[in-house]
């Protein structure tokens, strides 16, 4: 074990040239370095996170719902079939045609019917309009809360100002008391929703969500181990700064104030435009790359950390055409269409599907579900994701 972490905790790529982990680990009186162990103290407060959630969601959330008529009851139940749930539990939940023509035959019942009970049955599992509407007031309620302390925060520091204060001194930069509880603060709330994906809404891009969450837990951690921080600290705030309007618009969605929905789409569409593909490459990768190259240079984890913003930026353009796309078709059809990661499907007696196109980014936007004509579209790239890195 010793031997796997010398070779992991290597100077020579976590480091500057001629700077060495002794050099850090003896400071001045009243002066702390970031350790890579202060990043443990995430994990209890991760915990913490998700129990206040939970009674947040229970208490304050649901009583919000309610007095907003979001009401916790269930959709429409597929009646008591042994024959279908014994297809549906064990062969598939999406009958093809040679399935229904089948089933039809055995049970006497109209394909339609019968396509009609799959789907509902399908819909009994999902989560209710109260429960999702429980879920966004929560990430609403910490993303504009973490955003207000972080751009506080930042307002104090010279590094907002002026980006190059980001490298000055780099890697002897004082870990402050603000900036640590910013840190990991963050670092804790992706590690809850970790833990939460568990328990949350199930969508069709789970995987995809883990390994996101996964990626911004390891990018928070990489850049606090090499002292980072303070240019960190930009890349998160210029990431909260959109996620809180994305949650409103669901909460709106929600609650069937349609053109408040729209409304908030587009605030939160020209808030991401601004901060991911404007404020984010001129302000942030030009320091990262640039300005930090003047004033320390490059070394192994230096390349690193920017391949990495750079990948980050490509999928900030990725999902901008998605979010442009909405917007068009919104334009187009007078309403923003519904996200392609919706977990509710129509439950129209007709079986008339809107068309549903969308996002499938660090987000959580179901479309309008159980017959409301809910159409408020989601993007939250936190990332969320939020997010969000």
């Amino acid at each position: 074990m010793a031997a796997l972490s010398a070779w992991f905790w290597n100077e020579r790529f976590w480091l500057p040239h001629n700077v060495t982990w002794a050099d850090l680990a003896d400071p001045a009186p009243g002066v702390e370095y970031p350790k890579a162990g202060h990043l443990l103290a995430a994990l209890p407060l991760a915990l913490g996170i998700f129990i206040v959630r939970i009674i947040f969601e229970r208490f304050i959330a649901s009583v919000c719902a309610r007095g907003l008529h979001i009401q916790p009851g269930a959709g429409r139940r597929a009646q008591p079939n042994a024959v279908l749930e014994k297809v549906f539990t064990s062969i598939t939940k999406n009958p093809d045609s040679r399935h229904l023509d089948g089933l039809s035959k055995q049970l006497d019942w109209e394909v339609r019917k019968v396509q009609r009970w799959f789907r509902h049955r399908r819909n009994q599992d999902k989560p209710s309009t109260h429960t999702k509407f429980c879920e966004s007031m929560w990430r609403f309620s910490f993303y504009l809360g973490i955003f207000i302390y972080g751009f506080q925060f930042l307002w104090q520091c010279p590094w907002m100002w002026d980006t190059r204060h980001c490298w000055y001194n780099y890697p002897y930069q004082v870990m402050t008391p603000g900036l640590y509880h910013y840190y990991v603060t963050e670092l804790a709330f992706y590690w809850s929703l970790m833990f939460s994906q568990f328990t949350d809404i199930k969508r069709k891009d789970f995987l995809i969500m883990f390994i996101h969450h996964l990626a911004t837990v390891s990018l928070i951690s990489f850049s606090y181990a090499n002292n980072m921080a303070r240019v960190g600290s930009l890349v998160l705030c210029v990431h909260d700064a959109s996620d809180f309007l994305l949650e409103a618009a669901k909460m709106a969605n929600y609650s069937k104030y349609q053109r408040l929905c729209d409304s908030l789409f587009i605030v939160f569409s020209v808030v991401f435009f601004i901060t991911r593909l404007i404020i984010f490459p001129v302000w942030v990768l030009n320091s990262t790359m640039f300005e930090s190259w003047a004033i320390i240079g490059p070394y192994p984890s230096w390349w690193v950390f920017n391949v990495l913003l750079l990948l980050l930026q490509v999928m900030h353009i990725f999902w901008a055409y998605l979010i442009f796309r909405i917007a068009f078709k919104a334009i187009m059809r007078g309403k923003v269409c519904n996200d392609v990661r919706s977990d509710i499907e129509s439950s129209s007696e007709e079986e008339s599907h809107s068309p549903t196109e969308g996002l499938k980014a660090s987000t959580h936007t179901p479309k309008g579900e159980n017959g409301t004509n809910g159409h408020c579209a989601a993007a939250r790239a936190r990332t969320q994701n939020h997010s969000s890195w």
